[in-house]
């Protein structure tokens, strides 16, 4: 499987995530987006803190960067646990509820 495929199974895992764009997929809620996964760096998952140092230690991994920028909330995924889906499941569902509950931000689309 590809790192794609990975990634779309584990958002199967949570049946209301809809994956979103095409060249960089990532999952966004009330316009905070939580999880993007771009074809030439690890996943990033948003994190809250207690949760992302737990994480950063447990998984020997660093916050992730993107366009040479760190993401501060976001945590890079290292592609063995990517495999794991089970395994990483129980962060996903931590950084959705994170992004439930943060203060919606309005979207730049405009409605049809």
């Amino acid at each position: 499987m590809n790192r794609l495929e990975l990634y779309e199974k584990l958002l199967a895992t949570i049946p209301e995530i809809e994956m979103k764009g095409d060249a960089n997929a990532y999952t966004a809620v009330n316009g905070n987006m939580f999880s993007l996964l771009r074809p030439d760096t690890p996943l990033a998952l948003r994190l809250p803190e207690t949760d992302r140092e737990e994480f950063l230690k447990k998984h020997k991994t660093k916050l992730y960067e993107a366009y040479g920028a760190v993401m501060r909330e976001y945590v890079s995924v290292p592609d063995a646990l990517l495999k794991n889906t089970r395994a990483l499941s129980k962060y996903l569902a931590t950084s959705y509820a994170y992004a439930k509950s943060l203060k919606p931000k309005p979207t730049t689309k405009k409605k049809k």
